[in-house]
């Protein structure tokens, strides 16, 4: 008995641990976009970037972290946390490119901030009114899951990028860094607290953090240095 008491505390700790590592890590991702918008300040303009990454990362990090929250999932605290910190960038971003966009691109982009808002108004309501916990669990986790393995496009259309160019330009190696760090760190979370909509998304960041430093490694040039501003938000030619 003794013995199986000293593996759960060590499963929390290691837990605990995992979690508060990839909440770090996490901010390597949250201010990857700050040279962005220094450039669109000191620009007065949002040229050609798109809004879109900064709409659906809101969107994400509201949806899991709600899935974090005891009424939905349990010792998931430290998903909340993270989450709950990217929106807040996430909002930041948006409050700025809406403010320094031209009026077309200003509309739309509060449109689609009050869609983000009405929708996960409709999550939160939709899935309190789910009395099984067991059920409203699993909707919301694999609405959770499903949000983040989407979010992989982005890394995917990089990494093809790197090889079609044979480039690591708009690559940067801090950013696909934090990238393999905070996905390790969560999936370790996520199988230390025996939850597969935690590591099965978080495998996957893994698997695709570590493709992106061995292209890295392989393509980089030693003349050459890390693009400044990552590609996620740049890339996107769509007016939004």
């Amino acid at each position: 008995m003794m013995v199986y008491l000293g593996s759960l505390q060590t499963l929390a700790t290691c837990k605990d641990a995992a979690g508060i590592a990839g909440n770090v890590f996490a901010f390597g991702l949250f201010l990857s976009p700050v040279a962005t918008f220094q450039r669109i300040i000191r620009n007065e303009s949002t040229e050609q970037f798109s809004g879109l990454p900064y709409i659906y990362t809101l969107l994400n990090c509201f949806i899991t972290a709600w899935y974090g929250l005891p009424v939905i999932s349990s010792n998931n605290l430290l998903v909340t946390t993270v989450n709950s910190i990217g929106a807040i960038f996430q909002l930041v971003y948006i409050t700025i490119f809406i403010k320094y966009a031209d009026k077309t691109k200003k509309l739309r982009m509060i449109g689609l901030l009050l869609s983000v808002f009405v929708l996960f108004a409709a999550i939160i309501v939709g899935s309190l009114l789910i009395v099984d916990f067991e059920i409203r669990h699993l909707t919301i986790g694999f609405l959770s899951c499903a949000t983040l393995i989407s979010m992989f496009a982005s890394p995917l259309f990089v990494i093809n990028l790197v090889i079609q160019t044979r480039s690591v330009e708009f690559m940067p190696f801090h950013l696909s860094l934090c990238t393999f760090l905070m996905s390790t760190s969560f999936l370790l979370y996520g199988i230390f607290n025996f939850d597969p909509f935690i590591y099965a998304p978080n495998g996957i960041g893994t698997i695709l953090g570590v493709v992106q430093l061995l292209l890295f490694s392989y393509f980089k040039k030693p003349s050459r240095e890390d693009s400044t501003e990552p590609l996620i938000v740049s890339y996107s030619s769509t007016n939004a």
